[in-house]
This record gives C-alpha cells, sequence and structure tokens, in this order.
C-alpha cells in the first residue's frame, strides 16, 4: 500500500470519528469525504505539472481540511487544524518530520487565498478551489474568486 491510499484510510477513520458532532458542523461529514479525496486527485495532477512531489502534495491535500472535521467549524479551521495535524500524522508512523513540517503549514495557510505561500501552500489552495467550483460551490470571498480566475486562465 502506497503513503496516499493509507493517510486516507486513517482520514476516513478520523473523520467517522468526528460524526459525534454532527450536529453543530458548518460542513457534513460526506461533504468531508467526497473533498478530501477529490482534492488530493487534484493535487496529485497539479503536483505532476508544477514539479512536486506528487505523493507529498496527494497527502497535504487530504488532511488540509483536517481543522473543520476535527471541530464542526469553518471559520478560523485552517489555523485550528495547525497543531492536530502534526499530532495525527505523527501518529501514522510514515510520515517524516520534514514533511509533517511542510504539510501542517499547507494546512494552516490554505484559507490564505490572496497571499504567496511555498509551492506546495499554492497547490493545496488551488485543488481547494477547483474541488469547490467543481460541485458547484459559490466562492464566498473575493480572494477565492480572484484565484479561481488566475487558476481558469491558465487551464
Amino acid at each position: 500500500m502506497n503513503r496516499i491510499y493509507k493517510i486516507q484510510k486513517a482520514m476516513l477513520g478520523k473523520i467517522n470519528a468526528c460524526e459525534n458532532i454532527a450536529g453543530i458542523r458548518d460542513k457534513s461529514l460526506d461533504w468531508e469525504r467526497i473533498h478530501m479525496i477529490s482534492c488530493a486527485k487534484l493535487g496529485l495532477l497539479l503536483a505532476r505539472q508544477r514539479g512536486i512531489d506528487p505523493e507529498l502534495a496527494a497527502m497535504a491535500c487530504t488532511v488540509h481540511d483536517f481543522g473543520r472535521i476535527v471541530t464542526g467549524k469553518n471559520k478560523g479551521h485552517a489555523e485550528a487544524g495547525f497543531e492536530p495535524v502534526q499530532d495525527f500524522l505523527r501518529s501514522l508512523g510514515f510520515v517524516t518530520e520534514e514533511e509533517i513540517g511542510m504539510i501542517a503549514i499547507a494546512v494552516k495557510n490554505h484559507s490564505r487565498k490572496g497571499e504567496v505561500g511555498s509551492p506546495l501552500e499554492e497547490l493545496v489552495k488551488d485543488a481547494d478551489i477547483m474541488d469547490f467550483s467543481q460541485y458547484g460551490f459559490a466562492f464566498e470571498r473575493e480572494d477565492q474568486q480572484q484565484r479561481y480566475a488566475r487558476i481558469a486562465q491558465s487551464i
């Protein structure tokens, strides 16, 4: 089994474990499952185009909404995921400390669509925006709209 499969399997377990806060969720757990897998696939494709490690990209995209999954809240979820995603990744035993650091920063910064970060951060932001668009969700913020417009021009 490769690490993408292993991390997605572990995330599905984490999502299932968070069903006890179902009454206060901003996004359904079904959405979290779909979005997690779909973003990972988009991240894999974008990584190949951009010269980024595809496995690392798919893993980062898989866990990018960890904060929303564990809190149930969309507001501040990126920052809320920073610490717990590191603990989660360490518990898996197959993600290096260097990778954990890069992934955690991408998790923390993925909602800052108007700021430019590392190539991995930018990839996670783009996969997130592309996935929302493909399912017909409207962008709530101007920075999301602008990022999507830039992505659409480059395709």
